[in-house]
């Protein structure tokens, strides 16, 4: 029996708001000790009053630094130094994308796909990721092939987008080398390939992606390895999205191992 039956359709999800990494405007740093001290003051400064470091990195964005246009984006996204502001976040991100910064194209995408600061458009969404796909990003290649896959936005092409799951694998993306797992299990855009299936379950669990760790888990469990199989799930379910958690709520009680079955404890009460 595939795994899949355990696991009905393609989970597809996004890539989380983090903070990403300190920005400085580097054409005013003279030399590594001066570029060094500059990070450590601001460092501090987010630490100590992250209003104050946000208002000196919005007026370094004003100048055209790329990079600190990308990090207030962030910070007006998530609120963090600054009142929340997602349509002052796409601004930004907007700004940062046309500028040529890729991770903002993604961002870009991202805004659009989930009317984050601007009105949803599917269209856009796509135009955005694939740009930063075209640049190689592995989140840019993981979403757009989201895209390709379900037909959002633009025809369905599960070749193609096997094609840029497998680019994103290649860079380390756990959560696409999960879904070329999923491909090559289906035989969704070539002929069916188990052996290669379970190895890319195996890297995405690996990896951290709580999906790939269900789905090694799954093909752990059809093969008589319950111990291995109870290992990743509890991972996957200790880790998993809340969405990801309410699916399993009503999936395991299903699944034809009572020691699998049993792990329903592990969420009880965390989707309520």
């Amino acid at each position: 029996m595939r795994h899949t039956a355990w696991f009905p359709g393609f989970c597809i999800c996004y890539r989380a708001e983090t903070c990403g990494n300190l920005i400085v405007k580097r054409s005013c740093i003279a030399n590594m000790d001066e570029l060094l001290a500059e990070i450590d003051s601001l460092i501090a400064q987010l630490r100590d009053d992250p209003y104050a470091a946000a208002t000196r990195i919005e007026k370094t964005a004003q100048t055209g630094d790329v990079d600190a246009q990308a990090l207030i984006a962030q910070m007006y996204a998530e609120g963090k130094g600054v009142v929340q502001n997602k349509e002052l976040g796409f601004h930004w991100y907007s700004i940062a994308a046309n500028n040529g910064h890729v991770e903002s194209m993604n961002m870009v995408g991202r805004c659009y796909d989930l009317g984050h600061g601007v009105a949803a458009n599917d269209e856009l969404a796509v135009v955005w990721y694939r740009r930063a796909a075209e640049h190689g990003l592995d989140w840019g290649l993981y979403n757009y092939a989201n895209f390709l896959t379900t037909g959002r936005g633009i025809r369905q092409d599960h070749p193609l987008a096997f094609t840029l799951y497998l680019q994103a694998a290649e860079k380390g993306h756990a959560k696409s080398m999960n879904l070329v797992g999923r491909y090559l299990e289906e035989g969704l855009a070539s002929a069916t390939d188990r052996d290669a299936a379970i190895d890319w379950y195996r890297k995405s669990a690996h990896a951290g992606d709580f999906r790939g760790q269900t789905s090694y888990a799954a093909v752990l469990a059809e093969s008589g390895r319950i111990d291995e199989a109870e290992h990743w799930l509890k991972l996957a379910l200790k880790h998993g999205s809340p969405s990801f958690l309410a699916h399993m709520r009503n999936t395991l009680p299903q699944v034809p191992y009572s020691r699998l079955r049993a792990l329903l404890t592990e969420i009880s009460g965390r989707t309520e």
